[in-house]
C-alpha cells in the first residue's frame, strides 16, 4: 500500500505508521488541518443531525450545553461532598441535575449552576449496594445492573424470556437484600464485539480483529477481551506492532499494547469520512444524558447518548464492572474502539447488543480507570 493511503488507514487505529522508521514522528499539530482544532467540525455536527434528528443550530447548542454541564458537574460534586448522589444531563433544557442526599448542601450545589434533586441515599451508599451485587454470581438471564441516579436505586436488567427462571429469581432475592432495587425487562443479551479475521482492519491478535481505542505515551489502550498479556499484536498490514503489556477480562475489559517496530502514536480518532478526524485533548468525563460518539473498524462512526454509568454487564464469559452504557450502536470488530465526546476521550468499546442497521446499545470501559490502573498517560494534542 502506498504511504499516503497507509497513513490514512492506520489513523483509523489512532496510530500513524511509516513505510520505515526513517520518516520520523512529526508533530501532529504541524500536519493537522484547522478543522481538527475547531470545537465542533461540520462533519461532527452532520453526524449529530443524522443520529439525533437535530438541526444544525440545535446540534451546536447541545454541544455547548454539554461542555458547560461537564464543568458544572465537577463543581457540583465538590460542593455536595459526601451528599453527592449522581448527576444527569437533560438535552431538552440543556441543564445538569445533581442528586443530593439531605438538604445541607443543596444551596451550595445550586450555586454552581446545577438543578438539585433531593434523594435518600448518597453515592457511597449506592456504590456499596453495587459492590454487594458484584460479589454475587449472576445467571445468564441477568443482563446487567447499574446505579441509577434518577431513581436513587440500583437497576437490574433481566431478559424477558428468562425472568421466571429459578436462578434469576434467586439472584433478585439476594440483590434485594443488598439494598433498594428496580428490575427492568430487556429482550437483549450483551455480547463482546470482537470479530474473526478479515482484511484491511486496524489490528489483529491471532484470528481476532479489534479496534484501537486511544493512544497513550508508549502505546495504545483497547479492550481486554481482544487479547491476553504477552500476546503479539499485528497492524492492518499484518506487520508487528507490539504486545499486550496488560489485560483484564472479565471483571474488567481493558488492556494496553506497547508500540514499536516503526509505529508511533498520535492523539487522533478517525472519523471515517463521516466527520473530520478528531484530535484528543483530554479525558473529562461526560455526564449521563450527554452525547457521545464511537469510532470502530467495522461500523465506523456513530453517535448516541450516555445512558448509565457504573453498570455491571453480565457477558457469557463473566461479569464486567464499572461500565458506561450508551445508545450508540456497534458491531463485531468494533471492540476496543474509541468513545469520544467532543475532543474528550471517554472509553474503549467493550460490547453491546443490536447493530447499526436496526440500532442497539453499547458499553465502554472508562478511559481514566484504564490510565490509572496501568499508570499510563493519555497522548493529547
Amino acid at each position: 500500500m502506498k504511504r499516503t493511503t497507509a497513513l490514512r488507514a492506520v489513523l483509523s487505529a489512532l496510530l500513524v505508521v511509516g513505510a520505515t522508521a526513517t520518516t520520523g514522528s512529526a508533530s501532529a499539530a504541524e500536519d493537522t488541518p484547522e478543522a481538527f482544532r475547531a470545537p465542533a467540525s461540520a462533519g461532527l455536527l452532520d453526524a449529530m443531525q443524522r443520529d439525533f434528528g437535530l438541526t444544525r443550530s440545535e446540534a451546536e447548542s447541545r454541544l455547548a450545553a454539554e461542555t458547560e454541564a461537564t464543568a458544572v458537574e465537577k463543581r457540583a460534586r465538590a460542593a455536595a461532598g459526601d451528599d453527592y448522589a449522581g448527576s444527569w444531563f437533560t438535552p431538552k433544557d440543556g441543564r445538569l441535575t445533581v442528586a443530593v442526599a439531605g438538604r445541607d448542601k443543596a444551596a451550595e450545589v445550586r450555586a454552581t449552576g446545577a438543578t438539585v434533586q433531593p434523594v435518600a441515599r448518597n453515592a457511597r451508599q449506592l456504590d456499596t449496594n453495587m459492590r454487594r451485587l458484584n460479589a454475587l454470581k449472576a445467571p445468564d438471564g441477568v443482563s446487567s445492573w447499574h446505579v441509577d441516579a434518577k431513581t436513587n436505586k440500583v437497576v437490574v436488567e433481566v431478559r424477558t424470556d428468562r425472568r421466571n427462571d429459578n436462578d434469576v429469581q434467586r439472584f433478585l432475592a439476594q440483590a434485594r437484600d443488598a439494598g433498594p432495587l428496580t428490575v427492568r425487562a430487556t429482550a437483549h443479551k450483551p455480547t463482546t464485539l470482537a470479530a474473526g479475521t478479515v482484511g484491511g482492519d486496524p489490528y489483529y491478535t491471532g484470528n481476532v480483529r479489534c479496534s484501537i481505542g486511544f493512544s497513550v505515551h508508549g502505546g495504545f489502550i483497547t479492550a481486554g477481551h481482544c487479547g491476553g498479556a504477552g500476546q503479539a499484536v499485528n497492524g492492518w498490514d499484518r506487520s508487528y506492532i507490539g504486545n499486550f503489556q496488560g489485560s483484564s477480562f472479565p471483571g474488567n475489559d481493558y488492556a494496553w499494547v506497547n508500540v514499536g517496530s516503526g509505529w508511533w502514536t498520535v492523539p487522533v480518532v478517525l472519523g471515517w469520512g463521516t466527520v473530520s478526524d478528531r484530535l484528543v485533548r483530554g479525558s473529562a468525563e461526560a455526564p449521563v444524558g450527554a452525547s457521545v460518539c464511537r469510532s470502530g473498524s467495522t461500523s465506523h462512526w456513530h453517535c448516541g447518548t450516555v445512558l448509565a454509568k457504573n453498570e455491571t454487564v453480565n457477558y457469557s464469559q463473566g461479569a464486567v464492572h464499572q461500565m458506561t452504557k450508551t445508545s450508540a450502536c456497534a458491531e463485531p470488530g468494533d471492540s476496543g474502539g474509541s468513545f469520544i465526546s467532543g475532543d474528550q476521550a471517554q472509553g474503549v468499546t467493550s460490547g453491546g447488543w443490536g447493530n447499526c442497521g436496526s440500532g442497539g446499545e453499547t458499553w465502554h470501559q472508562p478511559v481514566n480507570e484504564i490510565l490509572n490502573r496501568y499508570g499510563l498517560t493519555l497522548h493529547t494534542a
